[in-house]
C-alpha cells in the first residue's frame, strides 16, 4: 500500500442489522426501532461508520484514533460506500503508522460521512 491507494466497500443495511447492532450496543433510541414514514428505520452511525473497520480488518490496521462527522442520516434499504484514502505512511521499527481520510457515500452520491483516522499496522 502507498500514499494516494483508495480502497472501498459497501453495503445495504436492513431491519435485521439495526435490530442486532441495537442489541449488542445498548443503543435503543426510539429513532432506531421505530420506522418513519416511508417504513425505515435509521441506521446507527457507530453502524455505518462500521463499513470502514472492514476495510481496516483487510489491512490488518489496528487503529489509535478516529474521528467521524455524520452528515446525514442513513436508513434501511440505503447502500453506502466508503471510501478510505492513505493520506500518510510513516515507516517504524516493526510497524508502519498510517493515516487516513474516510469519505461515505449514500447510492444518490451524498456525503453521508466522513473523518478521519490514525493506527498502525505491523510488520
Amino acid at each position: 500500500m502507498k500514499i494516494g491507494d483508495v480502497l472501498t466497500w459497501e453495503r445495504t443495511f436492513t431491519e435485521e442489522d439495526i435490530l442486532q447492532f441495537a442489541e449488542i450496543s445498548g443503543d435503543k433510541g426510539r429513532h432506531h426501532l421505530e420506522k418513519n414514514e416511508n417504513g425505515q428505520l435509521m441506521v446507527h452511525g457507530l453502524l455505518t461508520a462500521s463499513i470502514g473497520t472492514k476495510i481496516g480488518g483487510d489491512m490488518n490496521y489496528i487503529a489509535r484514533t478516529m474521528n467521524n462527522e455524520f452528515l446525514r442520516p442513513v436508513y434501511t434499504g440505503d447502500t453506502i460506500k466508503c471510501e478510505i484514502t492513505i493520506t500518510d505512511i510513516v515507516k517504524e521499527v516493526g510497524f508502519s503508522r498510517y493515516s487516513l481520510q474516510l469519505a461515505y457515500f449514500n447510492q444518490k452520491g451524498k456525503e453521508v460521512l466522513i473523518g478521519t483516522s490514525q493506527g498502525i499496522i505491523r510488520e
